[in-house]
């Protein structure tokens, strides 16, 4: 991962191979002055010709120097409602740039800076230089580039400062597994990988930690959750994670993350075209994975439980068929309408599972629905909660995180369209308010405890490239999973 360092020294005297220089729209030489000077006049030039205007996510490289840093990026913040927003954004987008330049290292500059602004710009450039370059075999030399191995922030070097500089190492830190994880081809990442990643993540930071297999689960009665598992060779796994940095008598924060190493539809298998994206169907376990470790490096006083419920869904000659009736562990008996609506039946059981632990609060996040990518596209998460409170709570953190939510309904009239005649509840109400009769489903599982439901299906992962960040996965929800349990402890 990058290392990211504070430098206290003027942007005129570091001497690196890229300088970047983040501005607002329509920016002034005000502040870079003496920087222009060593440029011999070149900034004032560029802004006067309105070669740079700041706009959000351009940028000009500027070379050719005769001393301090040999090339200079300029990259806009656009109109700045939000700096940290902006700053994270301008970060994310500045260390693409360096990585693909390859010039190993680079220096991150935009005037005075706060503490929160240095955690934000440290999570930018963290994320702007992920790649995952595992199975790849390397270029032949003459066409390899330095991967962005350092970056240095120059700002005041104080003790705010360098804690939001851990801080945002720590965040960038999780989010990167998060990506990771869910970037990994689903042959590789198993559910047996995912309870490795999860043992590691216990011993490093010394967290308690539950794993429930088939045998387990068929003794909890999570008849759901092994639904979706049967058609499969794979042993299914719930994960459960014990942060414990809290007063021992206070209630855990919970975490649920759906994790579908890969998601075929079952017998409703789904159709051949883009089917591969479907090894993203863990992004939710992928977030709770990465908070955990994030987590663990930030050591908030808080006492934080995350659970994974993972396994495939297969079609076979053992796969479940749509009008079997299954029962999950809180005896709730389920029509099974579609095997792709699988997601669902993993965190029912999940849900009640989660009621053992005395919960203060429990959030779920899955990768549940196309109708939410239909709702509100890639661009916010959908939020479902019966407290407004919560959900207000919920989108502070996304907010602050860079992670936008939508709170959607959740009201009883739904509840009609997920009746069934045979069983309590039927696992799919059909086309109409999808994203909300899932929402809806889950609900009858999260009794007794404060809930919310994130539907991340539009926003874990792209099949474009985002402008900063590459195709693939975004690390949603990991940001909103941490923010929420910072801002209990703050």
């Amino acid at each position: 991962m990058l290392a990211v360092t504070i430098n206290s020294a003027s942007p005129a005297e570091v001497g690196t191979s890229l300088l970047v220089i983040a501005l607002p729209e329509n920016p002034t030489i005000a502040g870079i002055a003496g920087l222009d000077a060593a440029a011999q006049g070149a900034l004032s030039k560029t802004l006067e010709m309105k070669d740079f205007r700041g706009g959000r996510d351009e940028t000009l490289h500027l070379t050719g120097f005769a001393k301090g840093p040999r090339r200079l990026l300029l990259v806009g913040m656009g109109t700045v409602s939000d700096r940290r927003a902006s700053m994270r954004r301008a970060a994310t987008l500045a260390a693409r740039n360096a990585q693909r330049l390859g010039v190993g290292e680079m220096v991150w500059y935009s005037g005075q800076i706060t503490p929160e602004e240095t955690e934000a710009i440290t999570i930018g450039l963290i994320a702007g230089c992920w790649e995952y370059p595992d199975l790849k075999s390397p270029p032949p030399e003459s066409e390899r580039k330095k991967s962005l191995e350092k970056a240095s922030i120059l700002t005041n070097n104080t003790d705010d400062t360098r804690r939001a500089l851990a801080v945002g190492q720590a965040i960038g830190s999780g989010q990167s597994l998060a990506r990771r994880l869910a970037m990994m081809p689903g042959n590789l990442c198993t559910p047996d990988y995912l309870v490795q990643t999860a043992t590691e993540i216990a011993k490093r930071y010394d967290m308690d930690i539950t794993v429930l297999g088939r045998r387990e689960m068929e003794a909890e009665k999570m008849g759901s959750f092994l639904a979706v598992a049967q058609g499969t060779s794979q042993d299914p796994k719930l994960i459960a994670l014990e942060y414990k940095g809290g007063k021992p008598n206070a209630k855990p924060v919970v975490l649920v993350g759906k994790g579908l190493c890969f998601d075929s539809g079952g017998i409703s298998i789904k159709p051949a075209q883009g089917m591969e994206f479907m090894k993203f169907d863990m992004c939710g376990g992928a977030g709770v994975l990465g908070t955990m470790e994030a987590l663990g490096q930030i050591k908030p006083e808080a006492n934080v439980v995350g659970i994974v419920g993972a396994t495939t869904n297969m079609p076979s000659g053992t796969a479940m068929n749509p009008g079997d009736v299954v029962k999950a562990q809180n005896g709730k008996s389920i029509e099974i309408i579609n095997t792709d609506a699988e997601g669902r039946l993993v965190l029912a059981d999940c849900l009640s599972y989660a009621r053992r632990f005395d919960p203060d609060v429990v959030i779920d996040a899955a990768t549940l629905t196309g109708a939410c990518v239909i709702a509100l596209g890639h661009t916010a998460s959908g939020v479902f909660s019966s407290d407004d409170s919560l959900i207000a709570e919920i989108l502070a953190a996304g907010k602050r995180a860079g992670e936008p939510g939508w709170p959607l309904p959740l009201w009883d009239e739904y509840k009609d369209l997920i009746k069934s005649d045979v069983a309590d509840i039927k696992n799919s109400g059909g086309r109409p308010a999808g994203a909300v009769t899932a929402a809806m489903f889950l609900k009858e599982f999260a009794e007794g405890y404060a809930w919310a439901h994130l539907d991340i299906a539009g926003t874990a992962y792209s099949e474009t490239d985002l402008v900063t960040i590459p195709k693939g996965p975004t690390g949603v929800p990991t940001g909103t999973f941490i923010e929420f349990v910072r801002g209990r402890v703050r």
